[in-house]
C-alpha cells in the first residue's frame, strides 16, 4: 500500500490565490500576511475546507490544527490495531447474513473481499464523482455569487467540460484556474454515461 502523501494546501483571499503547497509553506505565508478576515484554506485533494491557525506564536499545531497534523492521540477501540481493523456496525437483511455465514472465512472476510472489489470495479467512476464533489465544494465557498455559478455547476455535474469552460471563462484567473484544477477528473467516461 503506498503511503499516502503531505497535502497540498490553496489559500484564497477573496477571489486571489494567496498561497500554494505543502501545510508548513502555507501556514507560513498566512502568518505572515495576517490577513484581515483571514484567507480560506483549501486540501487540493478533497476541495474540503482546512482550518489553520495563523496566530504568530503559535509555533507547533495548534488546537485547530492539532487533530489534522496528527497532534491528537485516540483511545485505543475494539478490533486487531496492528492491522487497522476496525469493528462497526452493519445492518443487513436477513438473507444476506444467511449468504455471508456461507462465505469461506465468515462474515468479515467475505465483506472485505466485497468492497475491495467493488473499490476495483468502481475505481473511474469513483474518481469522476470524487473529482466533481470537490470542485462542487470549492466553487459553492468561493465562487457561489459569481455569474455563471449555477450553470457551470449543472455542467459539471452532467460532465459537460465545455459548457463548465464557457461558465467559468469570465471568472478572476485563480478562481478559474483552481476550479480547472480540481474539475482535471471530472470529465473521464464513466459507464453509466456509455450505456
Amino acid at each position: 500500500m503506498d503511503a499516502p502523501s503531505a497535502p497540498q494546501l490553496t489559500a484564497f483571499l477573496g477571489y486571489q490565490q494567496i498561497a500554494h503547497g505543502p501545510r508548513e509553506s502555507v501556514l507560513a505565508e498566512l502568518r505572515r500576511r495576517q490577513d484581515n478576515p483571514p484567507a480560506i484554506v483549501f486540501d487540493d485533494h478533497s476541495g474540503e475546507r482546512v482550518e489553520l491557525e495563523a496566530a504568530p506564536g503559535c509555533g507547533t499545531p495548534c488546537p485547530a490544527e492539532a487533530d489534522t497534523a496528527g497532534g491528537t492521540r485516540h483511545a485505543r477501540g475494539v478490533g486487531r490495531p496492528r492491522l487497522g481493523v476496525v469493528a462497526r456496525e452493519v445492518t443487513l437483511l436477513p438473507r444476506h447474513w444467511e449468504w455471508l455465514s456461507r462465505q469461506p472465512g465468515g462474515a468479515s472476510v467475505a465483506l472485505r473481499r466485497l468492497v475491495d472489489d467493488a473499490r476495483r470495479v468502481y475505481a473511474d467512476r469513483d474518481a469522476v464523482r470524487a473529482s466533481r464533489e470537490s470542485t462542487y465544494r470549492f466553487l459553492s465557498t468561493v465562487a457561489s455569487a459569481l455569474p455563471g455559478f449555477e450553470e457551470a455547476a449543472r455542467a459539471l455535474f452532467a460532465g459537460d467540460p465545455a459548457r463548465f469552460a464557457e461558465q467559468i471563462r469570465d471568472w478572476p484567473e485563480d478562481v478559474a484556474r483552481y476550479a480547472r484544477h480540481l474539475s482535471a477528473n471530472s470529465w473521464a467516461t464513466t459507464p453509466e454515461q456509455t450505456a
